[in-house]
């Protein structure tokens, strides 16, 4: 084998394999980055919803049985 022609081929191959290293250390913080993004909308969506529940929905409930604060403003002016 011509011995330029084998340093041609060796250089080729060890570009190869540093091509083939980068790729798949692309790949991985592209899988980790996935990760984090479901994990950060998820626990968007798990947060607003606690929030909801826990501090939100007590209030509108809360509300909604003893009537708006207009209507009973109406309904003393009504019975004076």
């Amino acid at each position: 084998m011509d011995p330029e022609f084998k340093h041609l081929l060796e250089e080729t191959h060890a570009l190869a394999k540093d091509n083939h290293r980068l790729l798949r250390s692309v790949r991985r913080h592209q899988i980790v980055e996935l990760f984090g993004k479901w994990v950060f909308y998820l626990v968007l969506i798990l947060g607003g919803s606690y929030y909801f529940f826990q501090y939100v929905e007590p209030l509108i409930s809360a509300g909604i049985t003893s009537g708006s604060p207009f209507q009973n403003l109406i309904d003393s002016y009504r019975a004076q």
